[in-house]
């Protein structure tokens, strides 16, 4: 797979902000930009389609960019988004809380709010990896709460998570759509992995209720094709009593039955999304995820997305740069 790629030198020096704009708006959220430097705007971006996620590469200056609540307003994807920067230095702002990243740190973005991205005269360089919240095995205000925030990614598990989009954005020419399409659930995975290691750290929640979340998040995702999986399986496995087992989802802002409903939903998404698994039916899909009643599943999936499962097949068949 090769990348899609746009870069502002094979536009007319009068039409790159309006070009630029436009390429933002498709393959990420709608913006309002202003532009500090038009005569020498430059700009370049490489689109990587990971199923329902994406992987870019981002190279810019000059410009301030606002998603402002009239563009969440109008249009939200509700996609979570992670920059990892590589080179000089972009400013965010959300929720209040504003960093400046440098190469070796990473921020994080939320589409359903508003925030501010930076650059100067120097051209800032990021990975940016964006996907759908249902994706996320973690309750959203964990995520909501880095927002607007910098995080290193050169230590531990965020040098896991930044070295793998790396990684992952030199290797992407030589990969299917379908090997894609895993290696972009494997950096949710990871990522998830860097969140658990923020509560891991001093004020965090108390690290053995922390881990007893983290096991059962992997057992959930172990047995989402059982049908069953329910409150009560998962207190027999992890040999603890229901109430215990509500209050340890509680405390990570979910409940077990909606947790289990999100990464269902999640990997339903994702498959119905992934152009290698076509010749599956709507059915299949929903029953290797624990839907056998296909009545029950359309109901779901319309009530978690607003749309019948045919509709968003059929919307994601369009590239993916558009489903943003």
């Amino acid at each position: 797979m090769h990348p899609i790629v746009f870069d502002t030198v094979e536009v007319p020096v009068a039409d790159r902000p309006a070009a630029w704009v436009e390429t933002m708006a498709l393959a990420e959220v709608t913006q309002r930009v202003k532009f500090l430097e038009t005569a020498r705007f430059n700009a370049r971006m490489e689109l990587m389609p990971l199923g329902v996620g994406q992987l870019s590469t981002l190279s810019y200056a000059s410009l301030v960019a606002q998603r402002t609540p009239k563009l969440v307003r109008q249009s939200d994807p509700e996609m979570y988004h992670v920059a990892v920067a590589t080179g000089g230095e972009i400013g965010i702002d959300q929720h209040r809380q504003s960093s400046l990243l440098r190469q070796g740190d990473m921020g994080f973005f939320d589409s359903s709010r508003p925030f501010d991205t930076q650059a100067g005269e120097a051209p800032g360089h990021a990975l940016l990896f964006q996907f759908p919240k249902g994706l996320l095995r973690v309750p959203h205000e964990r995520f909501t709460a880095l927002c607007g925030l910098s995080r290193p990614w050169t230590h531990g598990v965020g040098r896991m998570f930044g070295q793998f989009l790396v990684e992952l954005s030199e290797q992407y020419p030589h990969c299917t759509p379908h090997q894609a399409a895993g290696l972009g659930a494997t950096a949710v995975d990871l990522l998830m992995a860097v969140l658990t290691q923020e509560d891991d750290a001093p004020g965090g929640r108390e690290p053995s209720q922390q881990a007893t979340f983290v096991k059962m998040s992997a057992f959930v995702t172990e047995h989402l094709a059982d049908p069953h999986l329910g409150p009560e399986m998962l207190a027999a496995a992890h040999h603890i009593s229901l109430r215990y087992l509500h209050r340890v989802f509680q405390h990570n802002g979910t409940t077990p039955r909606t947790f289990i409903r999100e990464q269902r939903m999640g990997r339903c998404r994702r498959d119905l999304a992934d152009p290698a698994l076509r010749h599956l039916t709507i059915n299949a899909i929903a029953g290797r995820w624990g839907y056998p009643h296909p009545a029950a599943f359309a109901r779901s999936f319309r009530s978690a997305t607003g749309m019948s499962a045919t509709e968003y097949r059929t919307l994601h068949a369009a590239p993916a740069a558009q489903d943003t």
